[in-house]
């Protein structure tokens, strides 16, 4: 053999210990013995009865046509300790820990917050159809199966919030007054009510057995009361991403179709760096041209390419985008807005169900309630003002909390991961990539959960075992690895090594590949041998220089 060749040894634990990684099968406390030669009745009595010496019991099927048997270790044994030992009776082929599948449908979490259950009554309403119809539609009880928004934040620029409301008190991380005029009073009060019921869409108080459910449900909001000027917007913005925002809602913007201006383009690009998923409404009227904010995130002739963030029109209830909602270049995404804007009365002199969305409102007066319906728009709901709006304003905030859970849920995304799986998973026309109307398609919050969870960033890490000093030419390295992952997110799961070889005094180094976890490795006796061995995942994470393992090895001179 020549010196410095490198060979391998493969054992049947190295290739069990890098199998893919996935969520762990419930155990059921039991093991699933195997006997081997031919089973039978009269075998498997006599196995059962040999059970009571290694601490074990027969505790479910027997399935003597194959040789099963089920066993439960007996009180003070362990599990692991009673499969040791079965193993290694005679008559035995094997001895697993049991497990239980789960059935392969996807899970749904529906909170208790009446809006999501209870009838929705407003004239011309179809029956079944609940007050907060679009949480399920959007795929958010799937998503909350996922993650409740345990550390999500999610900013919002409007005009305040009413923070004494019962689905919003204890919701705000932060209000931040850029309004600039003291007859409006703090961030903490809303005149408008317009940022009331964009923050209670993303973000109200859910499974507290009232009101609404918000789209993010456990997130915490960071609210920027704006007079919505240049220069406010800008600051609102430095505001909510330096608080650590992780997606700021923008539901305004203008009609002028101008350049927008470089005050709200550095304050954008500065949110961006922070990794901030940045989320504007589209025009609230059926044009190609969104206006800015909208149109420096997703700028014309983008047609749904990535850029600094997100456009989102309105969609109705028949998944068509809404009549009043812009369209285009600059669309990119859609989430539900109304129910049926300008649909022929359903009953007569009704107008065509739920005039809207339903949202939390101030308790006093709100000018937004000016775009409400002939007839209003305000409704109480266990004590509480809420009311329905629809528009561009109301989409936005719904994807901007998915945004926010997805970032809370995988810290390892970039804001463009982000951007780029919502529109993956949204829900679109069959064989359409994007299109003017809906952009990607319809938000799909659990199939954008869901793949968040599956993206693995996270490089895996090493760690080596080897001698200082070798007595013998030949001598094993062996090594462990691990596959880290946030919590919720699925590791990939190590692939591979590399496992390099440099002989003091050479240059360079011999390098080889392989899935196994254990090599044999022959040197020149005197020589000493730096050693490194580098993990790889199967999402092409690499352990970084940290995370890799080294080692040096010295030959003795009287090796043989």
């Amino acid at each position: 053999m020549r010196r410095g060749l490198l060979t391998l040894a493969l054992s049947a634990a190295s290739l069990s210990a890098i199998a893919p990684a996935a969520p762990a099968a419930p155990r059921t406390g039991r093991a699933v013995v195997l006997l081997d030669r031919s089973p039978g009745p009269r075998r498997t009595a006599r196995a059962a009865a040999a059970l009571a010496a290694d601490g074990g019991r027969l505790d479910g099927p027997a399935v003597p046509e194959i040789g099963l048997l089920t066993v439960r270790p007996r009180a003070g044994v362990a599990l692991s300790a009673l499969i040791r030992r079965l193993r290694r009776r005679a008559g035995v082929a094997s001895v697993a820990a049991e497990h239980r599948y789960r059935l392969r449908s996807a899970p749904v979490r529906i909170p208790n917050d009446p809006a999501l259950t209870a009838p929705e009554t407003w004239p011309g309403t179809p029956a079944g159809v609940p007050q907060e119809w679009w949480a399920a539609r959007e795929g958010f009880p799937r998503a909350w199966a996922i993650t409740r928004g345990r550390g999500a934040l999610v900013g919002v620029v409007d005009t305040g919030i009413a923070a004494g409301h019962p689905d919003l008190a204890g919701k705000l991380a932060a209000a931040i007054d850029r309004d600039g005029d003291p007859a409006h009073g703090p961030a903490t009060t809303d005149e408008s009510g317009h940022g009331t019921h964009v923050s209670s869409l993303a973000c109200a108080a859910t499974d507290d057995d009232a009101g609404i459910a918000g789209a993010g449900w456990g997130c915490r909001l960071v609210v920027v009361k704006s007079d919505l000027t240049d220069a406010s917007v800008a600051a609102a913005l430095v505001d909510a991403s330096d608080r650590g925002a992780q997606a700021i809602n923008l539901s305004f913007g203008d009609d002028q179709g101008r350049r927008a201006p470089e005050s709200l383009v550095r304050a954008l690009d500065h949110a961006r760096a922070r990794q901030v998923v940045l989320v504007a409404a589209a025009a609230d009227e059926p044009v190609a041209e969104q206006g800015d904010p909208a149109n420096a995130l997703q700028p014309p002739g983008s047609r749904g390419r990535v850029a600094r963030g997100l456009t989102v029109t309105a969609a109705q209830a028949d998944g068509e985008r809404a009549p009043f909602a812009g369209y285009g270049d600059e669309i990119s995404l859609a989430a539900y807005g109304a129910y049926a804007p300008g649909a022929p009365p359903l009953v007569s002199g009704a107008p065509p169900g739920p005039p809207g969305l339903l949202g939390a409102l101030p308790s006093g007066p709100a000018s937004i309630e000016s775009a409400c319906p002939a007839g209003g728009c305000r409704v109480t709901l266990d004590g509480a003002p809420y009311g329905y709006l629809q528009g561009t304003s109301m989409a936005a905030p719904q994807v901007t909390a998915t945004a926010a859970l997805a970032r809370a849920l995988n810290p390892d995304l970039r804001a463009a991961d982000v951007i780029r799986l919502l529109g993956r998973t949204a829900r679109r026309p069959a064989g359409r990539a994007w299109g003017p109307a809906l952009g990607w398609g319809i938000l799909d919050a659990g199939a954008a959960l869901d793949a968040a969870r599956r993206v693995d960033r996270r490089p895996p890490t090493v760690r080596l075992q080897a001698p200082s000093r070798a007595p013998e030419r030949t001598f094993t390295l062996r090594w462990s690895a691990s596959d880290p992952a946030p919590r919720g997110v699925l590791a990939s799961g190590v692939a591979r090594f590399e496992v390099r070889v440099a002989r003091d005094g050479e240059r360079g180094a011999r390098l080889t590949t392989t899935s196994r976890r254990r090599l044999r490795f022959r040197g020149a006796p005197g020589k000493r041998y730096a050693i490194v061995v580098v993990a790889i995942d199967r999402a092409g994470n690499r352990s970084g220089r940290a995370a890799s393992a080294r080692a040096l090895v010295r030959v003795a001179a009287s090796a043989r």
